[in-house]
């Protein structure tokens, strides 16, 4: 596996000159955040190989993903959320559970049974999270079924997940793998490892008793909308053929603020992908040995996946009922004329004159 050392984030690794350019266009933001307060934190459901539970997902206000901090992936505005400094402080973090703590504590009955931890980089990457706050952590859920910590593969290793797989957590590592292709990866996200580590990172979890839960990227900048759909496909596949990995969440790209995908949509370079589009992947993956699903962020907005407007709610919804039935004849529930605006787009657009629509 490729190592985390400041070489491999500066040198060599992605496109240089994406990450000078990116590193400006992110020098524009003038936000500043509060370190004892999380980024985000929701209550929802998902689905599990225990079944479809509550969860409570928590977004860590960190020092920031150190690839991000590079430059980092194309489509990925979460760095600019980040507090100043590079390092958040072990009280502070802890503080910020315990809001996230409140929060359940005011809007759910009882406490979920699935944990979610984000931190928009890598829970795992001890500059990020210490080793003391992934400890305190684990303890404070302890008494929860199943926790979800995210991380690049470089820093999933099997001491690390077995931190939380001895408390008797069902532990699973999320990976923003984003594509099975590495040449799409490198290319269109500016990520830099190959499909291998992600394999090997499976394999470190399934090591300590733990799994992996795959997060692909639909539709990156430079795709095609019938390129992006093959590339799910296979992607999707090739995620679930890979012992450990027993979830695939794909998400349709949005358009986040302070990032290349960004400069690309204002200059109508970019148009994110069809809710059309995501239901094709889902429904042509059903026999894979995994759990499939979205989660489409901002639907029928200009900056999330979006069909024509009218439908977008109702798509979505089939969307939301298949993740958690697994049923493709949800999809079939569904229709508007735009799906042959869709069609025309997927058969029609190259990459070199996209996007063929808004």
């Amino acid at each position: 596996m490729s190592q985390p050392s400041p070489e491999v984030y500066e040198q060599g690794k992605g496109m240089d000159a994406h990450n000078r350019a990116m590193r400006e266009i992110r020098a524009r933001n003038d936000a500043s955040y509060d370190p004892r307060e999380p980024t985000r934190v929701w209550l929802d459901e998902d689905n599990t190989p225990d079944g479809f539970v509550d969860s409570l997902t928590i977004i860590l206000n960190t020092g920031g993903c150190r690839w991000a901090r590079a430059g980092g992936c194309t489509m990925c505005g979460y760095v600019a959320e980040s507090v100043e400094g590079g390092s958040v402080a072990h009280e502070d973090l802890t503080a910020q559970v315990e809001t996230c703590l409140d929060h359940e504590a005011d809007n759910a009955d009882e406490p979920a049974d699935l944990v979610k931890i984000y931190t928009s980089g890598s829970f795992l990457d001890e500059r990020e999270v210490s080793a003391e706050t992934r400890r305190a952590i684990a303890d404070t859920f302890a008494d929860r079924d199943r926790i979800v910590v995210e991380s690049l593969p470089d820093f999933v290793d099997r001491e690390k997940v077995t931190d939380f797989v001895d408390r008797g957590l069902e532990t699973d590592v999320a990976v923003g793998l984003e594509t099975a292709t590495d040449r799409v990866r490198h290319d269109c996200v500016n990520k830099y490892f190959d499909f291998a580590d992600f394999e090997g990172a499976c394999a470190e979890a399934r090591a300590a008793g733990g799994a992996v839960k795959a997060y692909l990227l639909m539709k990156p900048p430079f795709l095609s909308e019938g390129e992006a759909i093959a590339d799910m496909k296979q992607s999707v596949r090739r995620c679930g053929a890979v012992e450990g990995c027993h979830t695939v969440s794909m998400n349709p790209t949005n358009v986040q603020r302070h990032t290349m995908v960004e400069e690309l949509f204002h200059a109508g370079g970019y148009r994110p992908p069809w809710l059309w589009s995501v239901c094709e992947v889902l429904e042509s993956t059903t026999d894979v040995d995994a759990i499939v699903v979205s989660d489409p962020v901002g639907h029928g907005s200009d900056r999330g996946a979006h069909n024509c407007g009218d439908c977008d709610d109702r798509v979505q919804r089939a969307i939301k009922d298949f993740d958690e039935r697994q049923d493709p004849s949800v999809f079939d529930q569904v229709s508007c004329d735009c799906e042959r605006t869709w069609e025309a787009a997927v058969d029609r657009e190259r990459g070199y004159s996209v996007p063929l629509t808004r």
